[in-house]
């Protein structure tokens, strides 16, 4: 059976933020999920974000929102959430597109659903939720660089939960090679930490006072109403499926700026077993 990731919200548990079919979020999901490119196969699940980019999927075998102690507890720390809305305020006052909370649970919550439907252990799960919501919290210094800023930061924070020391390697080695401009998929964790970042292209990520005219990375970004990365671990494929409004950009300027990061998903999925593929609006492109 295929499995499917689901996105996530603004961080609140699984059950506040999951549409059911029928449930007091609006209208049933099939009436509330854009229809191209998304396969109603009823053994597939369903999930990705609403155009609002609340989480939405189906109940159907995912592990969604799943409880995760090691990432309760980081999450928990007072500093780590600290730096992470204020590393998210310094990159809105240059232009950049949301980097906070929500993209740090997405792309934790992503990168363990990867593992989990992958085969690999828990532990190894759990460790990919932790890359993946520290690893742009090095923004809290400085743009450049910022994936070995925040290794460094994740260091000290996972030493201080006493965390053995093995397993801070895996996060910060996760963390350190998630940019494009250096970064290698080094390890399994390091490899969905990728395809989790990588994956989050969404309205939602653009800033209320961004001019989707004059810059193209706000244009693509709200351009696309759905992203959904779905993995299918009997075909050992994982494919990111776009849904793009293409009267708002080209489907050409998507691959303008983003080809580098695709290349580097495409190598980050090799390290996982598995092909990258991705479709735009049901289109096969990749």
């Amino acid at each position: 059976m295929a499995q499917a990731l689901c996105g996530s919200g603004d961080g609140e548990p699984e059950a506040a933020q999951r549409p059911q079919a029928g449930s007091d979020h609006g209208e049933p999901e099939a009436a509330q999920r854009p229809q191209a490119g998304i396969s109603d196969s009823a053994d597939v699940p369903l999930g990705g974000r609403t155009r609002a980019g609340d989480e939405q999927t189906t109940p159907r075998q995912s592990t969604g929102r799943a409880r995760i102690p090691l990432l309760d507890r980081v999450r928990a720390h007072e500093r780590t959430s600290t730096f992470i809305l204020a590393a998210d305020e310094f990159l809105g006052a240059q232009g950049f597109t949301e980097h906070g909370s929500r993209h740090a649970n997405l792309v934790g919550h992503i990168a363990f659903n990867v593992l989990t439907h992958l085969g690999h252990d828990s532990r190894t799960a759990e460790l990919g939720a932790v890359a993946g919501y520290l690893h742009d919290i090095g923004n809290v210094v400085s743009r450049a660089h910022h994936g070995q800023t925040s290794a460094m930061l994740a260091y000290q924070l996972l030493l201080e939960l006493d965390v053995d020391a093995r397993d801070i390697a895996e996060v910060i080695s996760a963390v350190g090679n998630h940019e494009e401009e250096y970064g290698v998929a080094v390890s399994p964790v390091a490899a969905a930490v990728i395809l989790a970042d990588k994956s989050d292209v969404h309205r939602s990520r653009v800033r209320k006072d961004a001019s989707i005219e004059m810059d193209i990375h706000d244009r693509v970004n709200y351009a696309v109403q759905t992203s959904f990365l779905r993995v299918d671990p009997q075909a050992r494929t994982l494919t990111l499926e776009l849904v793009i409004d293409t009267a708002i950009s080209q489907v050409l300027e998507y691959f303008e700026i983003f080809l580098e990061r695709m290349i580097m998903c495409r190598r980050a999925a090799v390290t996982l077993g598995c092909d990258f593929r991705i479709t735009v609006n049901g289109v096969q492109v990749l």
